[in-house]
């Protein structure tokens, strides 16, 4: 159990410090599991000598066990949900051999018909799931498929043949009246902090110059259920403030997008806000594979329903840094996968509460 709870708080890896902290306090509440004849009294449960002891014996059974686990990490994230896991379409629409749809993507690239588009993209969406699903050729949807770049409205089609309107239609519907007030209402008991009390001030409101109130209340979320790792086994924890260019990021009217994509390190999906000031967007977009996806949305609530459901359009994993924020969109507003996702406790928790709240 400590072990367990070691792993969840401070990564595969906990540094020396933290297990020599949960070795005292096992003696210090049970003073007779201290060893009177060692050093420090703790030296069988972990010994920062030798590194030996039984916290450290448990933890490499960990460490092992985890990395058979990512060795299959495909066939995991297919059986517990998700945007990985394999699902048919919700909706009926026929659809074009293998043959046809290479014609068909033909037809789609050179042709400035937008409704016509739309419909050889219907027809070729088993095709592209396909795709996505093919872990060598999923990196090379956005250049087979090139016309999500230049024709919004593609990424809520598919998501749409994916799970039907009223799973589509979800976050739009609860966010701005339901889960937004409770979310600001639950970040005023954090601890004393300037940049969540401007959050704050800005999803009700009340700020100047900050996000408005839609990303304000998201980023206040992942204030709420923050982040346990950075995403990299060996990398030192990250905090929420962090965690938030991990979900959205704002560039000035006038500078140049393709610059901005230069710079970029490879990274999951992200909100690209585009505007004067970060409550003046005039245009969004989702990032994704170094690539601008743009939105349909004007608004900033909509702009992120497109992004979350980028992630299953393109069957992309969330980023390990708002994997707790984004399991709770999914599980708790979207309603997809409850019960078959993993879940850590604090999202568990804090859905539990808030829909408890709507009986």
């Amino acid at each position: 159990m400590l072990v367990a709870d070691m792993v969840e708080v401070h990564g595969r890896i906990p540094p020396q410090a933290v297990r020599i902290n949960y070795a005292q306090g096992i003696v210090a509440l049970f003073p007779y599991l201290e060893d009177p004849l060692a050093k420090h009294g703790y030296e069988h449960f972990y010994d920062p000598a030798s590194g030996s002891g039984y916290l450290s014996w448990r933890l490499k059974t960990v460490q092992r066990s985890s990395s058979d686990q990512s060795r299959s990490r495909v066939a995991d994230e297919q059986s517990n949900g998700g945007p990985k896991a394999v699902r048919g379409s919700a909706t009926a629409v026929q659809q074009l051999t293998d043959n046809e749809c290479e014609e068909a993507i033909a037809v789609m690239n050179h042709s400035s018909d937008e409704a016509l588009v739309a419909e050889k993209m219907k027809a070729t969406f088993e095709h592209r799931q396909k795709l996505v699903h093919d872990p060598d050729k999923s990196v090379e949807v956005l250049d087979t498929f090139p016309r999500f770049l230049d024709i919004t409205g593609l990424i809520e089609q598919d998501f749409l043949k994916l799970f039907g309107e009223e799973t589509s239609g979800k976050f739009l519907a609860r966010w701005p009246t339901f889960f937004r007030p409770h979310i600001i209402k639950d970040a005023k008991r954090l601890g004393p902090c300037l940049h969540v009390e401007a959050l704050i001030r800005s999803a009700q409101g009340d700020g100047d110059g900050g996000w408005d109130r839609d990303i304000a209340s998201l980023c206040l979320l992942l204030h709420l259920i923050p982040p346990t790792s950075k995403g990299h086994k060996k990398s030192a924890k990250i905090s929420a403030l962090q965690a938030e260019d991990y979900l959205v990021r704002y560039l000035q009217v006038g500078a140049s997008i393709s610059i901005f994509l230069s710079s970029l390190e490879p990274s999951q999906p992200f909100l690209l806000c585009v505007g004067t000031q970060k409550n003046k967007i005039q245009k969004y977009y989702v990032i994704m594979d170094k690539k601008a996806i743009p939105c349909r949305a004007h608004t900033s609530i909509a702009a992120f329903d497109e992004l979350f459901k980028t992630n299953f359009v393109f069957r992309t994993s969330y980023s390990e840094a708002l994997d707790g924020f984004y399991t709770f969109i999914q599980t708790a507003v979207y309603i997809i996968d409850v019960g078959k996702t993993k879940e850590k406790p604090r999202v568990r928790e804090l859905r539990a509460r808030y829909l408890n709240l709507t009986n």
